[in-house]
C-alpha cells in the first residue's frame, strides 16, 4: 500500500469503490478542519437515520463539469476560502481544464487541478476552488468490512436523453474485500446500484463518514481489471468471485 505524506498532515486511509467491485485506496493525508454542517469533531460517533446520512452526502456532494457534466465529486477540506474537491482521475481524464465545481448550492465556481497530492496508480484526482461560503465538508471514517452497511450518492447522467442528474443516493452493502488491489486501486465490491456520472461520489457509512469514492458504473464484471496494481495479472478465479 502506498503512503502520501504532506507537512503537518493527519494521515486517512480511503476506499475507492465500483458497484459491485470496489478497491482499496492509499493512505491519503489531510491538513485542513475536517467536519460536516451539525456536528462537532470530538462528539462520539452516533449510527445515524438514512435520511440523516443522505443530508450529509447531500452537502459533501459536487458536479464536476467542463464544457458538460463530467461525474460526481466530494467536498474533502476547507483552509481558508480555498475548498478541495476529490474525484476520479477518469472523471477529469474525460473533459478538459477548465474545470469547473457546481456546489450543493448550485453556484459554480472555476476550479482548478491541484499538484499536492500525487496518486500514482489510483485512480483519484483533485481540485481546489475559492468561494467565501461557508460549505460542509467531508468527516473521514475508517475502513469497512465484509457486511457493512454502506450509502452511495452521486448525480447519474443519461446519455440518451443528454441530461443530468438529479442527487442520486442508494443504500447497500460490502460484500466483497480483495487481498490485493486490482489495476488502478480498486479492491472492495458493494451491492448498491452505482450508475454513470456517479464517479467520484461519497461512499459513507451509517455514521455519515466518507470511507470511499465511488470509481466505476454498474456492471463492472465486464470492466474488471486483467491485472493487480502492483502490474501481476490477475486470476481468472476473480472475475468469477465478482459475479456477485
Amino acid at each position: 500500500m502506498h503512503l502520501f505524506k504532506l507537512s503537518n498532515f493527519t494521515i486517512i486511509k480511503f476506499i475507492t469503490c465500483v458497484s459491485g467491485l470496489c478497491l482499496l485506496l492509499p493512505n491519503l493525508s489531510l491538513n485542513a478542519s475536517i467536519y460536516t454542517r451539525d456536528t462537532p469533531i470530538n462528539q462520539p460517533l452516533t449510527r445515524l437515520s438514512p435520511a440523516q446520512v443522505k443530508q450529509q452526502a447531500t452537502d459533501i456532494t459536487v458536479k464536476i463539469l467542463s464544457t458538460e457534466f463530467l461525474g460526481s465529486g466530494i467536498l474533502l477540506k476547507k483552509n481558508g476560502n480555498i475548498y478541495t474537491v476529490l474525484t476520479n482521475a477518469h472523471v477529469l481524464e474525460a473533459g478538459q481544464s477548465p474545470y469547473n465545481i457546481e456546489t450543493p448550492d448550485r453556484k459554480i465556481h472555476k476550479a482548478k487541478v491541484s499538484k499536492k497530492m500525487k496518486f500514482g496508480k489510483y485512480d483519484l484526482a483533485m481540485l481546489e476552488f475559492s468561494s467565501s461560503t461557508i460549505y460542509a465538508v467531508a468527516s473521514i471514517g475508517t475502513q469497512s468490512k465484509i457486511g457493512d452497511k454502506v450509502f452511495i450518492a452521486g448525480f447519474p447522467a443519461y446519455e440518451s436523453e443528454n441530461t443530468v442528474q438529479q442527487f442520486t443516493f442508494t443504500t447497500g452493502k460490502i460484500v466483497l474485500v480483495l487481498e490485493k488491489a486490482l489495476e488502478r486501486g480498486y479492491q472492495i465490491g458493494y451491492t448498491n446500484k452505482l450508475e454513470k456520472g456517479m464517479s467520484g461520489g461519497p461512499l459513507l457509512n451509517e455514521n455519515g463518514q466518507l470511507i470511499g469514492v465511488n470509481g466505476m458504473h454498474a456492471y463492472p464484471l465486464w470492466d474488471v481489471p486483467s491485472v493487480f496494481i502492483d502490474g501481476t495479472p490477475a486470476d481468472e478465479k476473480l472475475h468469477q468471485q465478482t459475479i456477485l
